[in-house]
């Protein structure tokens, strides 16, 4: 019997390369044929003829299914919005329920002080909860679209070992990044009392770590940001926000008390919930802006 490469079969098939139903064993009629041997040659004969139909049908029709989604979807949007108020209308609750209520109970209802961090992170953090799962999912996308398709190591060490002999960029380097990560730090903490948050605290401590790894290589990263802790920080700070609001969520819909209380404004532990969620919002950026250099860099986290 002749032996196929599954794998390679497989990933053409996939490219439209290579038809599936040819790589199964061969028809050969047997010395002694019994009875029910003919039946059972005719029944692989009938199965793959059904699957070479099925595979043409659904090449056919799978271009006007997809054009029929596109077009359900796109009739279902303008549906939404035409019952939409008009661009503008000075009666439209945009401009004047909710603003009132975000700009005149805000801070009583968040306990922040930087309204624009009560908004996001407490009357629309459902959504800021969907951007975060959007960051996780580009970094995924991106770490297995190119994990095979980094530099070579060898290319990558001659390239540390040039760095290495730039005393003045590292001296720098070792006195600017623990400036930079406190600073990052400081804008995530600061978030709900003023100009900052998790994302463009996020952005700084990212920076601070991709300046380092130009500088020191990714081995001295490593030590404390490798692949296993990357991946349980990304996934500690989703889970703590999904479940979080989650909480909140649920009692804000029924009436119930909230054990997370606002405090008093002004003051670094208060807003409840949203000084821990823009750090772990932080923590989500930091981690995929470093992620992304260090995949288009090495191919690997």
């Amino acid at each position: 019997m002749k032996k196929h490469n599954w794998k390679q079969i497989l990933r053409q098939w996939d490219e439209g390369r290579f038809d599936l139903t040819m790589a199964l064993p061969e028809q050969t009629e047997p010395d002694h044929a019994g009875p029910d041997l003919p039946y059972r040659w005719d029944r692989r004969d009938r199965v793959r003829a059904l699957e070479r139909r099925e595979l043409r049908l659904f090449e056919r029709m799978y271009p006007w299914l997809s054009a029929l989604l596109c077009v359900v979807i796109v009739l279902w949007l303008f549906w939404a919005v035409a019952e939409l108020p008009a661009f503008g209308d000075p009666q439209a609750p945009a401009h004047n329920q909710v603003m009132e209520r975000y700009v005149g109970r805000g801070t009583q209802e968040t306990g922040a002080v930087n309204t624009v961090a009560g908004v996001i992170l407490d009357y629309r953090a459902f959504d800021t909860l969907g951007e975060s799962h959007v960051l996780f999912a580009a970094a995924t996308a991106v770490l297995v679209l190119l994990m095979a398709a980094g530099k070579e190591d060898g290319e990558y060490r001659r390239e540390l070992a040039i760095m290495h002999t730039e005393s003045i960029l590292r001296n720098t380097v070792r006195v600017i990044v623990p400036v930079v990560l406190l600073f990052g730090l400081y804008v995530m903490f600061n978030g709900h009392l003023g100009p900052g948050g998790g994302f463009s605290g996020g952005a700084v401590l990212g920076a601070g770590l991709i300046l380092y790894a130009i500088s020191f290589g990714f081995d001295a990263i490593e030590r404390f940001l490798n692949f296993r802790s990357y991946r349980a920080t990304v996934l500690v700070s989703l889970c703590f926000y999904s479940l979080a609001k989650c909480y909140a969520f649920f009692c804000g819909a029924n009436h119930l008390p909230v054990i997370f209380s606002a405090g008093t404004p002004g003051r670094i532990f208060s807003a409840g919930l949203i000084l821990p969620l823009n750090l772990a919002v932080g923590l989500i950026v930091a981690c995929t802006m470093y992620g992304f250099y260090s995949v288009f860099k090495r191919g690997r986290i």
